[in-house]
């Protein structure tokens, strides 16, 4: 078995124009190596920046808003607290209220948001929380009843900075009187734009004053896929008040399964690069088993079978597609790892053409370009390009590319491991 592979190894070695040079007629072999290793280091890159962007947004949203799972308690939490902190793979548990309001700035600049209250040591509670939120000015000073924590994007609007009054006004109207006025502590941001507008956090105690809502638990897990398994075992615990639990699918199963459906719908339209290097691989392959007629007539004489012959050519597509997979994945990893880097050099050389342009112009005195920027601040709400490399992906991703140029090449293969020798005689 071994003296057989070993010799269909050494044929498509033979036959393979990459790895013969002195073998001509091989542009087809090497525009399907680079097609291959293009499409897997685009794939690796576009994937890698997006899986940054959205896990960005993920986790925000679930240190932040959603908590891993969050429970409405109607009735005394702190006996639900103490049971729920004991529970195996929960990292944490925060008691919070929440109430939408009209907050109001400076000269009557109001803007609509959320505000949750906290305990005063919710930060040392909470390590997810207390990574996310990023003070801008200030720090998570809400000892006070009478402070307040805004968004970065939220103070702007209201044209506020820290030590300056602002005042809630309660959506349903629960309080309108003057006592509503607080002092600005501190200014965060999230990295997440809908926060930072329309985000707040007040005392607790301050919270449970301006809105008789109920009490709600958030708590993070160790592992949040385990996510399942620890609702299992809250839904269990002993409690003499009515608990109700959601997860952060539950809770946002919208969102995430946009998300979901974009990053697999962006996979499926750079995937077709591999759809067309596939067809110019079987059109090769076919091409080359016409070529080699008289040698696979030759080699089913001395007695090689319908499957050797046919593994001839998967060893070749093989071959064409380890050697263009490897390559694109060696690629695309070094991009995504350095991917801010390799734009900054992209707009720098841009930008050289766009001087040069504009100082043409100048003679003529026109108006000057712009300086260029792929991901523009003014536009875009990240002060770099995030990148996120998931190894099972990048793995997924190199079986594509390797795959591609194996199917084509079986789909190839099966005329030349039908030809009989008889036919290539008769022909001669």
């Amino acid at each position: 078995m071994s003296m057989r592979l070993n010799w269909i190894m050494f044929i498509a070695a033979r036959h393979n124009v990459f790895l013969n040079r002195k073998r001509r007629g091989g542009s087809s072999h090497v525009f399907a190596i680079l097609g291959i290793a293009v499409g897997v280091m685009a794939l690796i890159v576009i994937i890698a920046v997006m899986n940054g962007l959205q896990l960005g947004f993920i986790e925000s949203i679930l240190e932040i808003s959603s908590f891993h799972l969050r429970a409405e308690v109607k009735g005394d939490a702190d006996a639900v607290l103490e049971e729920v902190r004991k529970v195996p793979g929960v990292s944490s548990a925060l008691p919070f209220r929440e109430l939408h309001c009209i907050v109001r700035g400076a000269k009557n600049y109001q803007e609509g948001a959320l505000i949750r209250g906290l305990s005063a040591d919710a930060l040392q509670e909470d390590k997810g929380m207390s990574e996310r939120l990023v003070f801008e000015d200030g720090n998570f000073d809400i000892g006070e009843k009478r402070s307040i924590l805004l968004g970065a994007e939220l103070a702007r609007v209201l044209k506020v900075k820290k030590g300056d009054m602002v005042y809630l006004v309660s959506v349903s109207d629960l309080f309108t009187n003057s006592d509503n006025a607080f002092t600005v502590t501190g200014i965060f941001r999230t990295g997440f734009y809908e926060y930072d507008l329309g985000w707040g956090f007040v005392n607790i105690d301050t919270a449970a004053e301006l809105d008789e809502g109920g009490l709600l638990i958030g708590v993070k897990l160790a592992n949040r896929w385990q996510d399942g398994r620890a609702l299992s075992r809250l839904r269990s615990l002993p409690c003499s008040v009515d608990v109700e639990w959601t997860s952060w699918r539950v809770y946002n199963k919208a969102f995430f399964s946009a998300l979901r459906s974009e990053k697999l719908l962006m996979f499926v339209l750079v995937g077709l690069i591999f759809l067309v290097v596939g067809l110019n691989i079987f059109q090769s392959q076919r091409r080359a088993v016409l070529e080699r007629r008289e040698e696979i007539g030759l080699l089913r004489t001395i007695g090689a079978s319908e499957w050797s012959v046919r593994l001839v050519f998967l060893w070749d597509g093989f071959i064409i597609g380890f050697i263009g997979a490897a390559s694109g994945a060696l690629i695309g990893l070094f991009l995504a790892s350095h991917i801010n880097g390799f734009f900054a050099a992209l707009e720098g050389v841009v930008n050289i053409f766009i001087h040069a342009l504009n100082f043409i112009i100048g003679l003529f005195g026109r108006q000057s370009m712009d300086d260029f920027a792929i991901f523009s601040p003014a536009v875009f709400y990240i002060k770099e390009i995030p990148s996120r490399i998931i190894p099972h992906e990048v793995a997924l991703i190199f079986l594509f590319g390797l795959l591609s140029a194996l199917f084509a090449a079986g789909f190839a293969a099966r005329r030349a491991a039908r030809m009989q020798p008889a036919e290539v005689l008769r022909e001669e």
